[in-house]
């Protein structure tokens, strides 16, 4: 996997030829930046990585107070009806309404085309909350809420001034699961966004090459030739633009990442 990301990264700096003649190894050969210099050519790149932010960082923060906060009532066994709001919850991981039904309701509650349609409907996963409500049941003591009871504390103050700092490592992978899927995520924008100043960089990055394809088909001798080498460079040059952002994000919870992932991976 590291060589592969390497290899991604010296090809979008080498002649398109060099790598398809496989002679591009551990150096670029016939180094060049045309990739990015065409990809960076599109302003609109610029607006999509602004909303691709924004999204990322608004989404990631709706979707940590959504999931935590359910996973944490359902670790709770004093809830009313816990099991069988753990049974509604993971019934809608195997069914669930269709896109035309999902489409109309965005619509109804006038959410089509709009910032929140990107942050708000899709916030909810329950895989994040079965991950996260076995942490919950399986490091966080039942006698800890009995003796901070005691000390008079009430269901709130004691999630929100105990249970979170215990919770650091699951809170880490969840948020960076919630970052990685909105920073990719283009198929919703794609679905529910008209107005293209609110695109994500997904989005847009998709636009430009099948733009950059349509030309060259259209192309011929020369004119053909210099648009198919311009289209194999930016397919590179596109993964890297794309995935370096979001992969800077990663040390900052990679502490947290292994711990996280194998605690809240064991199922009751």
């Amino acid at each position: 996997t590291l060589f592969r990301s390497f290899f991604v990264i010296i090809a979008s700096f080498s002649d398109p030829s060099a790598v398809a003649g496989g002679d591009v190894w551990i150096l670029p050969k016939g180094f060049t930046l045309d990739g990015y210099k065409e990809l960076f050519r599109h302003k609109e790149i610029w607006i999509g990585y602004k909303n691709t932010i924004v999204y990322t960082v608004v989404g990631t923060l709706v979707g940590l107070v959504v999931n935590v906060t359910a996973a944490y009532s359902l670790s709770r066994k004093d809830l009313v009806g816990r099991k069988f709001f753990t049974i509604l919850f993971v019934f809608t991981m195997f069914f669930n309404g269709g896109l035309i039904p999902t489409f109309l309701t965005i619509k109804d509650f006038h959410l089509y085309d709009s910032f929140l349609v990107m942050v708000l409907p899709f916030s909810v996963s329950i895989f994040n909350i079965i991950v996260a409500r076995t942490f919950f049941q399986n490091n966080i003591p039942s006698d800890l809420y009995d003796a901070a009871r005691i000390d008079g504390c009430g269901n709130l103050y004691y999630f929100y001034k105990i249970v979170l700092p215990l919770s650091k490592a699951i809170i880490a992978v969840i948020g960076l699961w919630t970052a990685v899927g909105m920073w990719n995520s283009y198929f919703n924008a794609l679905i529910y966004l008209k107005d293209s100043s609110r695109y994500p960089l997904q989005l847009i990055l998709r636009n430009i090459l099948i733009t950059n394809n349509l030309q060259m088909s259209f192309g011929s001798g020369e004119a053909m030739q210099v648009a198919l080498r311009l289209s194999n460079l930016m397919r590179y040059s596109v993964i890297i633009v794309s995935t370096v952002p979001i992969m800077c994000f990663y040390p900052f919870v990679q502490k947290h990442f292994n711990q996280g992932v194998m605690i809240g991976a064991v199922k009751e």
